[in-house]
């Protein structure tokens, strides 16, 4: 028998066998339609502790050497090497009980994930290793103390303990947020189906990509890992919520200081629109989406929709609607065999957990109007029809309470290919009834009306951690309701967790410690790199545009010879721009304006004088510019007034992959009496 190794400490690990020739124990797994075992997993006699001390020592040295950039590329190449071996993973994922779809879902999901933040860390990020949260916060008078949020990456490991339904995409998305913070990870997947979390690792490792450190696979139950850490280190689980609970009462989070993230399963609603009658898009939509979620991963997904939430009148409409599309479109069985649209659950002791969930639901008044506990007739692997009971096989299911109020319905859920339909009365009925949930990952609101749309939102959002708002214009464009993004939270409050997955930069900021950091301008700018007001610039040398990247540094500055600006100008600027807004142009009106002396210039006539003031015109290292940020007009200044401008290299951030940076410059534009007139940031191109 196989057994699923575990990588640590820089190589791959196996128990030793109990005895000479003995083979080594451990939990047997096997193929979710089979029955057929596959392997044993087992972590008997890992020492975890030395697992964790790697990762904080040779894990996070290795990955302290580079910046943010630096590991969003590490992240775009582990992509583009998983990308090359799609096709044998989703023969893996195949045994889990996956069709090809939900394959696609998990693992070219999984693989999006390291795209997207190898993208984001490149365009949202500094190429530095601090990141400065909020603007400088001025702490004197004079300017000499400052104070500055600023993250920076916490010295310890990230344990990212995940669920079974999805082996690749929970692993990828901790991974990437945690690796793209300067984190090193040790996965423990679930043991069904972390067989195919480990081929993902190990084409990792393969690719030669890693750091040394980053990335640790325990393969079994690891279930003292918490006891080695401490306040340095981070869990982030997804799984049940009762597991969660234990987990977070652990003395290690509760009095150790260890930061705990959670994502939990939840009782997702989908509410259907009073205005949404059988005969809308939105109608049609809303079935399409509840039998999808029942459908996709045979209904194993924290995110899938367990009640259907619709105006009482609608409830036979949806029922038969939902009956049909089932008919029209599901078929059970083996992923492997052709047609097949839903396989199995990921174990035949999964499946006895959900069947146990139903029958509570049937105990407490839901009645079974779609599907059975029956054992199903599913296709087979090898084409034929019949029982499969060596498999995980299950029929869709959907029930139906009478009574809305009935607390099982939104207190049990059975993880599998189950929903319950409940009526509302109104709006605010509606509202309560998704609340009953007790909080939730996601709801879906499916409606074109957008009065209902703005109500239900705002009613059940502080219930919830996303929200999809599904109609007839983004039917066929919209993600889906079970299908988180990575640009997007992933999570919820309540039962769903309490905790944030994902959220883009978010999640990376979750792996990272804000600290606020105190000092003068110059300390400051040391510190991160970033140019402050106040701190010293360098203006007496060599002009900052003939400096390439190599010798650029933060703090280097011209400052230009005064221009005074005549009535005329401002006339012409008006009259070539056609800008003739009376406060440039009529000096009566422009006199009775609480915020201007009488005519004043353009602010834009000022900004395009100080690029002519500050530029040096010949070729050189500055490339292009490519924009402005945080444009304010001060003061405003009067036919008569002069203007200068002082520049300052503020930021500099070289591109890894390119001949070339970006080089942010501040810009404040005073007046002869010292006054500021204008402030903002010139962004430009500059050659390394």
């Amino acid at each position: 028998m196989t057994v699923v190794p575990s990588y640590v400490k820089g190589s791959w690990w196996t128990p030793e066998p109990a005895a000479a020739g003995a083979e080594t124990t451990g939990t047997e797994v096997r193929d979710a339609s089979t029955g057929a075992t596959i392997a044993s997993v087992s972590d008997a006699g890992l020492d975890l502790a030395s697992v964790v001390e790697y990762g904080r020592t040779v894990g996070q040295a290795a990955l302290g050497r580079l910046t943010f950039h630096q590991r969003a590329l590490v992240l775009k190449a582990l992509a583009g090497a998983l990308n090359g071996m799609r096709d044998q993973l989703y023969e893996i994922s195949a045994r889990t009980g996956a069709t090809r779809g939900d394959s696609m879902v998990d693992i070219d999901g999984g693989i999006g994930v390291l795209f997207t933040f190898g993208s984001k860390g490149r365009r949202e990020l500094p190429n530095t290793q601090v990141y400065l949260d909020g603007p400088v916060e001025q702490l004197s008078k004079d300017g000499s103390f400052l104070g500055q949020h600023i993250y920076t990456r916490i010295p310890g490991v990230a344990v990212q303990i995940n669920a079974f339904n999805f082996p690749v995409w929970g692993m990828l998305e901790k991974f990437a947020s945690a690796f793209l913070a300067g984190v090193p990870t040790i996965v423990k997947p679930a043991t069904p189906t972390g067989y195919l979390a480990e081929a993902v690792v190990r084409r990792m490792v393969d690719s030669a990509l890693l750091p040394n450190g980053s990335l640790q696979l325990v393969s079994g139950s690891a279930r003292d890992l918490l006891e080695h850490l401490d306040y340095r280190d981070l869990v982030a689980f997804t799984g049940s919520a009762s597991t969660a609970d234990k987990l977070r009462e652990h003395h290690g989070v509760v009095s150790g200081g260890v930061r705990f993230l959670s994502e939990t399963d939840s009782l997702n609603a989908a509410i259907l629109g009073p205005d949404a009658d059988a005969s809308t898009p939105e109608f049609e939509a809303f079935v399409k989406s509840l039998v999808t979620e029942m459908t996709v991963k045979a209904g194993q997904k924290c995110t899938s929709i367990r009640r259907a939430i619709v105006p009482v009148g609608l409830v036979d409409d949806v029922i038969r609607a939902t009956a049909q599309r089932i008919a029209d479109r599901v078929v059970v069985g083996d992923p492997r065999a052709e047609g097949v649209t839903m396989g199995a659950l990921v174990s035949r002791e999964q499946k006895r957990e959900v069947v146990g969930r139903v029958r509570e639901l049937v105990a407490a008044g839901g009645e079974i109007v779609i599907g059975s506990l029956d054992e199903p007739s599913v296709r087979r692997g090898d084409g034929t029809t019949g029982t499969a009971e060596a498999g995980a096989f299950m029929a869709p299911v959907l029930l139906r309470f009478a009574d809305a109020n009935t607390p099982a319905a939104h207190t049990i859920e059975a993880f599998g290919p189950v929903a319950s339909v409940v009526g509302y009365t109104d709006v605010d009925d509606a509202v309560r009834l998704a609340a009953l949930g007790g909080g939730s990952l996601v709801a879906t609101v499916a409606t074109h009306d957008p009065d209902v749309a703005r109500r239900l939102v705002l009613g059940i959002a502080a219930h919830h951690g996303r929200t999809l708002v599904l109609d007839r214009d983004d039917a066929r464009s919209n993600t889906g309701h079970g299908s988180p993004v990575p640009h997007l939270v992933h999570g919820g409050p309540g039962r769903a967790g309490g905790s944030e997955e994902l959220g883009g930069i978010r999640s990376v900021l979750h792996h990272m410690q804000r600290t606020a950091v105190q000092g003068s301008p110059d300390m400051l700018a040391a510190i991160t790199g970033q140019w402050f007001t106040g701190a010293t610039r360098e203006a007496n040398g060599e002009h900052p545009f003939r400096k390439s990247l190599a010798t650029l540094r933060i703090g280097d500055a011209v400052v230009s010879k005064p221009r005074t600006v005549t009535l005329d100008d401002i006339s012409a600027f008006a009259a070539s721009t056609g800008d003739t807004f009376y406060a440039h142009t009529n000096a009566e009106a422009a006199a009775a304006n609480p915020f201007f002396p009488g005519i004043v210039a353009h602010g834009y006539l000022l900004v395009s004088w100080a690029a002519g003031l500050f530029v040096d015109p010949a070729p050189g290292p500055v490339l292009a510019n490519y924009g402005l940020e945080n444009l304010r007009f001060i003061t405003p200044v009067s036919p008569g007034d002069s203007i200068r401008v002082t520049l300052t290299a503020k930021r500099i951030t070289p591109r890894e992959n390119d001949d070339y940076g970006e080089v942010c410059w501040d810009a404040l534009l005073q007046n002869q009496n010292d006054d500021t007139v204008a402030t903002y940031d010139v962004l430009t191109l500059v050659a390394k």
